[in-house]
Protein backbone atom coordinates (compact mmCIF):
# COMPACT_ATOMS: atom_id res chain seq x y z
CA UNK A 1 0.00 0.00 0.00
CA UNK A 2 2.98 2.25 0.08
CA UNK A 3 5.11 4.20 -2.48
CA UNK A 4 7.35 6.00 -2.36
CA UNK A 5 7.66 8.27 -5.94
CA UNK A 6 6.51 12.01 -5.89
CA UNK A 7 3.20 12.20 -6.66
CA UNK A 8 3.35 14.73 -9.33
CA UNK A 9 5.38 11.40 -11.75
CA UNK A 10 1.35 9.96 -12.26
CA UNK A 11 -1.73 12.47 -12.28
CA UNK A 12 -4.45 10.10 -11.48
CA UNK A 13 -3.20 6.87 -10.51
CA UNK A 14 -3.29 5.42 -6.94
CA UNK A 15 0.15 3.82 -6.30
CA UNK A 16 1.56 1.38 -3.48
CA UNK A 17 4.94 -0.19 -3.65
CA UNK A 18 6.92 -2.64 -1.32
CA UNK A 19 7.36 -4.09 1.86
CA UNK A 20 10.27 -3.09 4.27
CA UNK A 21 12.56 -5.30 2.78
CA UNK A 22 11.93 -3.89 -0.72
CA UNK A 23 10.11 -7.31 -1.44
CA UNK A 24 6.70 -7.47 -3.23
CA UNK A 25 5.21 -9.85 -0.32
CA UNK A 26 1.53 -9.03 -0.24
CA UNK A 27 -2.00 -9.97 -1.62
CA UNK A 28 -1.40 -7.42 -4.22
CA UNK A 29 1.00 -9.63 -5.96
CA UNK A 30 0.35 -12.92 -5.04
CA UNK A 31 -1.45 -13.54 -7.71
CA UNK A 32 1.81 -13.77 -9.57
CA UNK A 33 0.74 -17.34 -9.10
CA UNK A 34 -0.90 -19.80 -11.55
CA UNK A 35 -3.37 -21.69 -8.96
CA UNK A 36 -4.09 -17.83 -7.87
CA UNK A 37 -4.73 -16.08 -11.34
CA UNK A 38 -6.92 -18.61 -12.37
CA UNK A 39 -8.71 -18.02 -9.46
CA UNK A 40 -9.10 -14.69 -10.02
CA UNK A 41 -9.98 -15.17 -13.07
CA UNK A 42 -12.85 -17.62 -12.70
CA UNK A 43 -14.54 -14.82 -10.58
CA UNK A 44 -14.31 -12.56 -13.32
CA UNK A 45 -15.79 -15.04 -15.23
CA UNK A 46 -13.24 -14.67 -17.61
CA UNK A 47 -11.52 -17.57 -17.45
CA UNK A 48 -8.47 -18.94 -19.65
CA UNK A 49 -7.69 -15.38 -20.33
CA UNK A 50 -4.90 -15.75 -22.93
CA UNK A 51 -7.16 -18.52 -25.09
CA UNK A 52 -8.91 -17.32 -28.13
CA UNK A 53 -12.25 -19.03 -27.45
CA UNK A 54 -14.70 -18.16 -24.48
CA UNK A 55 -15.29 -20.65 -21.35
CA UNK A 56 -17.97 -21.73 -19.83
CA UNK A 57 -17.14 -19.17 -16.93
CA UNK A 58 -17.64 -16.62 -19.80
CA UNK A 59 -20.44 -17.98 -21.30
CA UNK A 60 -22.26 -17.66 -18.14
CA UNK A 61 -20.68 -14.03 -17.40
CA UNK A 62 -21.73 -12.57 -20.61
CA UNK A 63 -25.71 -14.09 -20.01
CA UNK A 64 -25.62 -13.70 -15.64
CA UNK A 65 -25.01 -10.13 -15.82
CA UNK A 66 -28.44 -9.19 -17.73
CA UNK A 67 -30.16 -10.42 -14.44
CA UNK A 68 -31.15 -7.58 -12.17
CA UNK A 69 -30.95 -8.91 -8.54
CA UNK A 70 -33.76 -7.87 -6.36
CA UNK A 71 -33.23 -5.12 -4.00
CA UNK A 72 -32.27 -6.05 -0.35
CA UNK A 73 -33.01 -2.35 1.20
CA UNK A 74 -33.66 0.80 0.36
CA UNK A 75 -32.46 2.87 -2.47
CA UNK A 76 -29.11 5.37 -1.30
CA UNK A 77 -30.40 7.21 -4.44
CA UNK A 78 -30.61 10.38 -3.00
CA UNK A 79 -29.89 9.74 1.12
CA UNK A 80 -28.39 12.65 2.91
CA UNK A 81 -25.47 11.73 5.41
CA UNK A 82 -26.39 12.64 9.62
CA UNK A 83 -25.06 15.85 10.18
CA UNK A 84 -21.86 15.84 12.26
CA UNK A 85 -20.04 19.00 13.45
CA UNK A 86 -16.73 17.25 12.90
CA UNK A 87 -15.78 14.08 10.10
CA UNK A 88 -13.71 11.64 11.51
CA UNK A 89 -11.93 9.73 9.21
CA UNK A 90 -9.86 6.61 9.17
CA UNK A 91 -7.13 6.46 6.36
CA UNK A 92 -5.74 2.99 4.62
CA UNK A 93 -2.98 3.00 2.41
CA UNK A 94 -0.80 5.38 2.84
CA UNK A 95 1.48 5.05 0.04
CA UNK A 96 2.17 8.14 -3.05
CA UNK A 97 -1.72 8.58 -3.00
CA UNK A 98 -2.40 7.60 0.88
CA UNK A 99 0.49 9.89 1.51
CA UNK A 100 -0.39 12.70 -0.20
CA UNK A 101 -4.52 13.11 0.39
CA UNK A 102 -3.97 12.65 3.61
CA UNK A 103 -2.69 16.64 4.04
CA UNK A 104 -6.04 17.40 2.08
CA UNK A 105 -8.59 15.72 4.73
CA UNK A 106 -6.27 17.75 7.09
CA UNK A 107 -6.34 20.83 5.89
CA UNK A 108 -10.19 21.12 5.50
CA UNK A 109 -12.27 22.77 8.59
CA UNK A 110 -14.12 20.18 10.63
CA UNK A 111 -12.05 16.64 9.81
CA UNK A 112 -10.40 14.81 12.26
CA UNK A 113 -7.95 12.19 10.93
CA UNK A 114 -8.52 9.71 14.21
CA UNK A 115 -7.02 6.53 12.69
CA UNK A 116 -4.13 5.45 9.88
CA UNK A 117 -3.20 1.79 8.56
CA UNK A 118 -0.53 0.44 6.10
CA UNK A 119 1.51 -2.83 6.77
CA UNK A 120 4.80 -0.65 6.16
CA UNK A 121 4.99 0.78 9.54
CA UNK A 122 7.69 3.77 8.84
CA UNK A 123 4.60 5.48 6.39
CA UNK A 124 1.88 4.84 8.92
CA UNK A 125 4.11 6.47 11.24
CA UNK A 126 4.96 8.96 9.24
CA UNK A 127 1.38 9.41 7.98
CA UNK A 128 1.12 9.68 11.95
CA UNK A 129 3.63 12.73 11.96
CA UNK A 130 1.59 14.73 9.48
CA UNK A 131 -1.55 14.39 12.15
CA UNK A 132 0.10 15.70 14.72
CA UNK A 133 1.83 18.46 13.18
CA UNK A 134 -1.46 19.73 11.61
CA UNK A 135 -2.52 20.04 15.69
CA UNK A 136 -4.91 17.22 16.15
CA UNK A 137 -4.63 14.72 18.44
CA UNK A 138 -2.32 11.32 17.59
CA UNK A 139 -4.04 9.15 15.52
CA UNK A 140 -4.40 5.40 16.05
CA UNK A 141 -2.03 3.45 14.06
CA UNK A 142 -2.41 0.30 12.35
CA UNK A 143 0.48 -1.73 10.80
CA UNK A 144 -0.10 -5.15 12.29
CA UNK A 145 -0.22 -7.18 8.59
CA UNK A 146 -2.73 -7.35 5.43
CA UNK A 147 -5.77 -7.38 7.47
CA UNK A 148 -5.62 -4.81 10.31
CA UNK A 149 -7.27 -2.86 8.47
CA UNK A 150 -10.46 -4.55 9.73
CA UNK A 151 -9.48 -3.23 13.29
CA UNK A 152 -9.52 0.08 12.22
CA UNK A 153 -13.17 -0.31 10.39
CA UNK A 154 -14.19 -1.79 13.74
CA UNK A 155 -13.62 1.49 15.80
CA UNK A 156 -16.61 3.96 16.98
CA UNK A 157 -15.13 6.63 16.52
CA UNK A 158 -14.81 6.83 12.62
CA UNK A 159 -17.32 8.16 10.15
CA UNK A 160 -15.82 7.53 7.36
CA UNK A 161 -13.12 4.94 6.07
CA UNK A 162 -10.74 6.67 2.83
CA UNK A 163 -9.19 3.00 0.69
CA UNK A 164 -6.13 4.02 -1.14
CA UNK A 165 -4.20 0.66 -2.04
CA UNK A 166 -3.54 -1.36 -5.03
CA UNK A 167 -7.12 -2.75 -6.80
CA UNK A 168 -6.55 -6.01 -5.41
CA UNK A 169 -7.59 -4.78 -1.90
CA UNK A 170 -10.70 -2.50 -3.17
CA UNK A 171 -13.32 -4.24 -2.74
CA UNK A 172 -12.62 -5.85 0.64
CA UNK A 173 -11.95 -2.75 2.11
CA UNK A 174 -14.85 -1.39 1.21
CA UNK A 175 -16.97 -4.19 1.81
CA UNK A 176 -15.41 -4.14 5.45
CA UNK A 177 -16.01 -0.61 5.95
CA UNK A 178 -19.87 -0.62 5.77
CA UNK A 179 -20.56 -3.77 7.43
CA UNK A 180 -18.43 -1.92 10.82
CA UNK A 181 -21.23 1.27 9.87
CA UNK A 182 -18.87 3.44 8.07
CA UNK A 183 -19.01 5.74 4.96
CA UNK A 184 -16.73 4.50 2.54
CA UNK A 185 -14.67 6.56 -0.31
CA UNK A 186 -12.06 4.22 -2.65
CA UNK A 187 -10.00 5.14 -5.21
CA UNK A 188 -10.83 3.79 -8.11
CA UNK A 189 -11.39 1.24 -9.44
CA UNK A 190 -13.83 0.56 -6.87
CA UNK A 191 -14.44 -3.20 -7.36
CA UNK A 192 -12.79 -5.56 -10.59
CA UNK A 193 -15.88 -7.79 -10.53
CA UNK A 194 -19.66 -7.76 -11.49
CA UNK A 195 -20.89 -9.49 -8.88
CA UNK A 196 -18.68 -7.77 -6.10
CA UNK A 197 -20.12 -4.02 -7.64
CA UNK A 198 -23.57 -5.55 -7.57
CA UNK A 199 -22.66 -6.55 -3.43
CA UNK A 200 -21.11 -3.26 -2.66
CA UNK A 201 -24.40 -1.89 -4.39
CA UNK A 202 -26.58 -4.29 -2.21
CA UNK A 203 -24.40 -3.89 1.14
CA UNK A 204 -24.97 0.31 1.10
CA UNK A 205 -28.88 -0.10 0.77
CA UNK A 206 -28.70 -2.90 3.37
CA UNK A 207 -26.46 -0.74 5.31
CA UNK A 208 -27.31 2.80 4.86
CA UNK A 209 -23.87 4.10 4.69
CA UNK A 210 -22.60 5.21 1.21
CA UNK A 211 -19.81 3.74 -1.09
CA UNK A 212 -18.49 6.30 -3.04
CA UNK A 213 -15.80 5.98 -6.01
CA UNK A 214 -13.38 9.00 -5.01
CA UNK A 215 -13.53 10.42 -8.91
CA UNK A 216 -11.36 13.20 -8.78
CA UNK A 217 -11.55 13.89 -12.62
CA UNK A 218 -15.19 14.87 -11.81
CA UNK A 219 -13.96 18.09 -9.83
CA UNK A 220 -11.25 19.47 -12.39
CA UNK A 221 -12.12 22.88 -13.26
CA UNK A 222 -12.71 22.30 -17.16
CA UNK A 223 -15.38 19.36 -16.37
CA UNK A 224 -17.34 21.26 -13.80
CA UNK A 225 -17.60 24.59 -15.90
CA UNK A 226 -18.72 22.08 -19.21
CA UNK A 227 -21.18 20.00 -16.72
CA UNK A 228 -22.80 23.69 -15.80
CA UNK A 229 -23.13 24.58 -19.18
CA UNK A 230 -24.25 21.39 -20.61
CA UNK A 231 -27.12 22.03 -17.75
CA UNK A 232 -28.07 25.13 -18.64
CA UNK A 233 -28.62 23.96 -22.52
CA UNK A 234 -25.79 25.92 -24.04
CA UNK A 235 -24.88 22.21 -25.68
CA UNK A 236 -28.19 21.68 -26.82
CA UNK A 237 -29.81 18.48 -26.76
CA UNK A 238 -26.84 16.30 -25.82
CA UNK A 239 -25.34 13.48 -28.60
CA UNK A 240 -21.77 12.28 -27.46
CA UNK A 241 -18.73 12.38 -25.31
CA UNK A 242 -15.78 10.44 -24.90
CA UNK A 243 -13.32 10.34 -21.89
CA UNK A 244 -10.08 8.17 -21.55
CA UNK A 245 -7.52 7.38 -19.53
CA UNK A 246 -4.55 7.98 -22.07
CA UNK A 247 -1.30 8.08 -20.09
CA UNK A 248 2.28 6.53 -20.85
CA UNK A 249 3.26 4.85 -17.66
CA UNK A 250 5.65 1.84 -18.76
CA UNK A 251 8.34 3.43 -17.33
CA UNK A 252 6.37 3.41 -13.96
CA UNK A 253 5.06 0.32 -14.07
CA UNK A 254 8.31 -1.46 -14.68
CA UNK A 255 10.51 0.65 -11.89
CA UNK A 256 10.46 -1.36 -9.20
CA UNK A 257 10.13 1.38 -6.92
CA UNK A 258 7.01 3.01 -7.96
CA UNK A 259 4.20 -0.01 -7.71
CA UNK A 260 4.03 -2.07 -4.94
CA UNK A 261 6.02 -5.12 -6.60
CA UNK A 262 4.58 -5.15 -10.36
CA UNK A 263 0.66 -5.41 -9.23
CA UNK A 264 -0.28 -2.70 -11.44
CA UNK A 265 1.93 -4.43 -14.44
CA UNK A 266 0.34 -7.87 -13.74
CA UNK A 267 -3.89 -6.67 -14.76
CA UNK A 268 -2.35 -6.42 -18.25
CA UNK A 269 -1.35 -10.22 -18.21
CA UNK A 270 -4.98 -10.82 -17.37
CA UNK A 271 -7.86 -8.88 -18.56
CA UNK A 272 -7.62 -7.37 -22.34
CA UNK A 273 -10.48 -4.10 -21.63
CA UNK A 274 -10.05 -0.86 -19.87
CA UNK A 275 -8.85 -1.78 -16.70
CA UNK A 276 -8.84 2.22 -15.60
CA UNK A 277 -12.37 4.26 -17.08
CA UNK A 278 -13.21 6.11 -14.46
CA UNK A 279 -11.35 9.02 -15.06
CA UNK A 280 -13.19 9.20 -18.65
CA UNK A 281 -16.57 7.55 -17.99
CA UNK A 282 -17.52 9.77 -14.81
CA UNK A 283 -16.98 13.17 -15.88
CA UNK A 284 -19.48 12.32 -19.15
CA UNK A 285 -21.79 10.53 -17.29
CA UNK A 286 -22.01 13.26 -15.52
CA UNK A 287 -23.04 16.16 -18.04
CA UNK A 288 -25.39 13.35 -19.47
CA UNK A 289 -26.80 13.23 -16.07
CA UNK A 290 -26.39 9.23 -16.32
CA UNK A 291 -28.20 7.64 -13.17
CA UNK A 292 -30.76 10.95 -12.71
CA UNK A 293 -32.44 10.67 -15.93
CA UNK A 294 -30.56 8.96 -18.11
CA UNK A 295 -28.74 5.07 -18.16
CA UNK A 296 -25.73 3.34 -19.86
CA UNK A 297 -27.44 0.18 -21.26
CA UNK A 298 -24.77 -1.67 -23.08
CA UNK A 299 -20.71 -1.35 -24.04
CA UNK A 300 -19.02 -2.91 -26.72
CA UNK A 301 -15.05 -2.73 -26.88
CA UNK A 302 -12.25 -3.35 -29.37
CA UNK A 303 -8.79 -3.49 -27.89
CA UNK A 304 -5.37 -3.11 -30.56
CA UNK A 305 -2.33 -6.00 -30.21
CA UNK A 306 -1.02 -6.01 -26.79
CA UNK A 307 3.02 -5.18 -28.15
CA UNK A 308 3.69 -1.76 -26.11
CA UNK A 309 4.76 -3.58 -22.65
CA UNK A 310 6.85 -6.07 -23.99
CA UNK A 311 8.11 -3.85 -26.60
CA UNK A 312 9.42 -1.68 -23.51
CA UNK A 313 10.93 -4.65 -21.24
CA UNK A 314 12.95 -5.92 -24.15
CA UNK A 315 14.61 -2.30 -24.54
CA UNK A 316 14.86 -1.21 -21.01
CA UNK A 317 14.90 -4.62 -18.68
CA UNK A 318 17.86 -6.67 -18.39
CA UNK A 319 17.78 -10.54 -18.44
CA UNK A 320 16.54 -12.64 -15.83
CA UNK A 321 14.47 -9.42 -14.59
CA UNK A 322 11.05 -11.28 -13.78
CA UNK A 323 9.16 -9.43 -16.18
CA UNK A 324 10.40 -11.60 -18.69
CA UNK A 325 8.06 -14.38 -17.05
CA UNK A 326 4.93 -12.49 -18.05
CA UNK A 327 2.65 -12.50 -20.97
CA UNK A 328 0.85 -9.44 -21.73
CA UNK A 329 -2.94 -10.01 -22.99
CA UNK A 330 -4.05 -6.42 -22.29
CA UNK A 331 -4.96 -4.64 -25.46
CA UNK A 332 -2.48 -1.32 -25.43
CA UNK A 333 -5.47 0.69 -26.87
CA UNK A 334 -8.65 -0.23 -25.67
CA UNK A 335 -11.51 1.80 -27.17
CA UNK A 336 -15.30 1.48 -25.82
CA UNK A 337 -18.44 2.74 -27.03
CA UNK A 338 -21.53 3.11 -24.66
CA UNK A 339 -24.69 3.65 -25.61
CA UNK A 340 -27.23 5.06 -23.06
CA UNK A 341 -31.07 5.23 -22.57
CA UNK A 342 -31.72 8.02 -24.62
CA UNK A 343 -29.75 6.86 -27.47
CA UNK A 344 -26.35 9.11 -26.81
CA UNK A 345 -22.95 7.37 -27.16
CA UNK A 346 -19.72 7.64 -25.01
CA UNK A 347 -16.52 6.64 -26.28
CA UNK A 348 -13.52 5.52 -23.69
CA UNK A 349 -10.20 4.98 -24.26
CA UNK A 350 -7.35 3.42 -22.18
CA UNK A 351 -4.20 3.23 -22.92
CA UNK A 352 -0.88 2.98 -20.86
CA UNK A 353 1.27 0.70 -22.82
CA UNK A 354 2.57 3.37 -25.59
CA UNK A 355 4.40 6.59 -25.89
CA UNK A 356 1.92 9.13 -26.25
CA UNK A 357 1.01 12.49 -24.36
CA UNK A 358 -1.78 12.68 -21.46
CA UNK A 359 -5.08 13.24 -22.30
CA UNK A 360 -8.25 12.50 -20.68
CA UNK A 361 -10.22 13.30 -24.08
CA UNK A 362 -13.05 15.36 -22.05
CA UNK A 363 -15.14 16.12 -25.03
CA UNK A 364 -18.79 16.55 -25.14
CA UNK A 365 -21.08 17.41 -28.22
CA UNK A 366 -24.76 18.82 -28.90
CA UNK A 367 -27.21 20.02 -31.05
CA UNK A 368 -25.34 23.77 -30.69
CA UNK A 369 -22.09 22.69 -30.34
CA UNK A 370 -19.11 20.66 -28.81
CA UNK A 371 -16.36 20.65 -26.21
CA UNK A 372 -12.81 19.51 -26.70
CA UNK A 373 -10.16 19.12 -24.01
CA UNK A 374 -6.09 18.76 -24.39
CA UNK A 375 -5.80 21.12 -25.42
CA UNK A 376 -8.86 22.90 -24.20
CA UNK A 377 -11.80 24.79 -26.72
CA UNK A 378 -15.12 24.95 -28.05
CA UNK A 379 -17.39 25.92 -30.55
CA UNK A 380 -20.63 26.68 -29.53
CA UNK A 381 -23.92 28.46 -32.00
CA UNK A 382 -25.26 31.07 -32.12
CA UNK A 383 -21.41 32.27 -30.43
CA UNK A 384 -19.70 31.11 -33.09
CA UNK A 385 -20.28 30.55 -36.84
CA UNK A 386 -16.86 30.68 -38.76
CA UNK A 387 -15.64 26.83 -38.11
CA UNK A 388 -13.29 27.48 -35.93
CA UNK A 389 -12.22 26.86 -32.48
CA UNK A 390 -12.65 29.38 -29.80
CA UNK A 391 -11.34 30.21 -26.54
CA UNK A 392 -12.83 28.40 -23.97
CA UNK A 393 -11.36 31.06 -21.33
CA UNK A 394 -14.72 33.13 -22.40
CA UNK A 395 -16.56 30.96 -20.47
CA UNK A 396 -14.72 31.25 -17.30
CA UNK A 397 -18.02 33.27 -15.71
CA UNK A 398 -19.46 29.25 -15.60
CA UNK A 399 -17.45 27.94 -13.21
CA UNK A 400 -18.68 26.13 -10.59
CA UNK A 401 -19.21 27.96 -7.24
CA UNK A 402 -16.45 25.25 -5.89
CA UNK A 403 -14.06 27.26 -8.14
CA UNK A 404 -15.50 30.49 -7.52
CA UNK A 405 -14.64 30.18 -4.14
CA UNK A 406 -11.23 28.23 -4.17
CA UNK A 407 -9.61 29.66 -7.53
CA UNK A 408 -6.11 28.13 -6.35
CA UNK A 409 -7.01 24.78 -4.32
CA UNK A 410 -3.95 23.56 -2.46
CA UNK A 411 -2.94 19.81 -3.52
CA UNK A 412 -1.90 18.10 -6.25
CA UNK A 413 -3.37 17.52 -10.04
CA UNK A 414 -4.32 21.30 -10.39
CA UNK A 415 -6.74 21.25 -7.43
CA UNK A 416 -9.59 18.89 -7.88
CA UNK A 417 -7.82 16.41 -5.37
CA UNK A 418 -8.96 19.01 -2.82
CA UNK A 419 -12.11 19.69 -4.07
CA UNK A 420 -13.00 15.94 -3.96
CA UNK A 421 -12.13 16.26 -0.37
CA UNK A 422 -13.32 19.64 0.66
CA UNK A 423 -17.33 18.81 -1.30
CA UNK A 424 -17.21 15.35 0.11
CA UNK A 425 -16.42 16.56 4.09
CA UNK A 426 -18.99 19.65 3.49
CA UNK A 427 -21.45 17.31 2.21
CA UNK A 428 -21.15 15.02 5.89
CA UNK A 429 -20.55 17.79 7.82
CA UNK A 430 -23.86 19.36 6.95
CA UNK A 431 -26.05 16.15 6.44
CA UNK A 432 -26.40 16.40 2.79
CA UNK A 433 -26.62 13.83 -0.11
CA UNK A 434 -22.83 13.44 -1.98
CA UNK A 435 -22.41 14.52 -5.11
CA UNK A 436 -22.38 10.53 -6.77
CA UNK A 437 -23.02 7.63 -5.11
CA UNK A 438 -22.86 4.11 -5.08
CA UNK A 439 -25.01 3.11 -7.93
CA UNK A 440 -21.91 5.47 -9.69
CA UNK A 441 -19.19 3.83 -8.33
CA UNK A 442 -20.76 1.01 -9.54
CA UNK A 443 -21.85 1.91 -13.44
CA UNK A 444 -18.46 3.84 -13.65
CA UNK A 445 -16.02 0.78 -13.02
CA UNK A 446 -18.46 -2.09 -15.16
CA UNK A 447 -16.63 -1.17 -17.94
CA UNK A 448 -13.83 -3.05 -16.66
CA UNK A 449 -14.80 -6.43 -16.70
CA UNK A 450 -17.50 -5.53 -19.77
CA UNK A 451 -15.23 -4.36 -22.18
CA UNK A 452 -12.78 -7.54 -21.24
CA UNK A 453 -15.90 -9.39 -22.64
CA UNK A 454 -16.74 -7.69 -25.07
CA UNK A 455 -13.64 -7.87 -26.93
CA UNK A 456 -13.00 -11.67 -26.15
CA UNK A 457 -16.39 -11.67 -28.35
CA UNK A 458 -14.81 -9.68 -31.23
CA UNK A 459 -16.60 -6.55 -30.24
CA UNK A 460 -20.25 -8.10 -29.47
CA UNK A 461 -22.03 -5.68 -27.47
CA UNK A 462 -22.85 -6.72 -22.89
CA UNK A 463 -24.96 -5.31 -21.78
CA UNK A 464 -24.54 -2.89 -18.64
CA UNK A 465 -26.70 -3.79 -15.73
CA UNK A 466 -29.07 -0.99 -14.47
CA UNK A 467 -27.67 -1.13 -10.61
CA UNK A 468 -30.01 1.77 -9.69
CA UNK A 469 -32.98 -1.15 -10.21
CA UNK A 470 -34.89 1.93 -12.00
CA UNK A 471 -34.07 4.96 -9.86
CA UNK A 472 -32.48 6.57 -12.91
CA UNK A 473 -35.73 7.33 -14.77
CA UNK A 474 -36.10 10.23 -11.95
CA UNK A 475 -34.28 13.23 -11.79
CA UNK A 476 -32.14 14.29 -8.95
CA UNK A 477 -29.30 16.50 -8.02
CA UNK A 478 -25.26 15.09 -8.80
CA UNK A 479 -22.17 17.07 -9.14
CA UNK A 480 -24.06 20.49 -10.43
CA UNK A 481 -24.30 21.65 -6.63
CA UNK A 482 -25.66 24.85 -5.16
CA UNK A 483 -23.44 26.35 -2.69
CA UNK A 484 -25.03 24.93 0.84
CA UNK A 485 -25.35 27.54 3.53
CA UNK A 486 -23.12 26.73 6.21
Amino acid sequence: MNDDAPQTQDPHGQESRTADDGSPSRRSVLRTTAGVVGAASAGLGLGALGSGTATAAEAAADTGHLSVPARKGATMAGVRFDRRSTVRVGIVGLGNRGGSMIDLFLAVEGVRVVAVCDPVKDKAERAAAKVTAAGQPAPAVYTKGEHDYANLCARGDIDFVYVATPWDFHFEMAKTAMLHGKHVGVECPVALRLEQLWELVDLSERTRRHCMQLENCCYGRNEMRVLRMAHAGLFGDLLHGAGAYNHDLRGLMFDPGYYEGPWRRLWHTRLRGDLYPNHGFGPVANYMDVNRGDRAVSITSVGSPALGLAAYRKEHMPAGDRSWKETYIESDRTISLVQTAKGRVIRLEHDVSTPHPYSRINSLGGTKGVFEDYPERIYLEPDHTDDTWADFSAYADWDHWLWKKYADPPGGHGGMDYMLVFRLMQCMRLGLAPDFDVYDAATWTAPVPLSHLSIKAKGAPQQIPDFTRGEWKKARPGMDSTEPEE
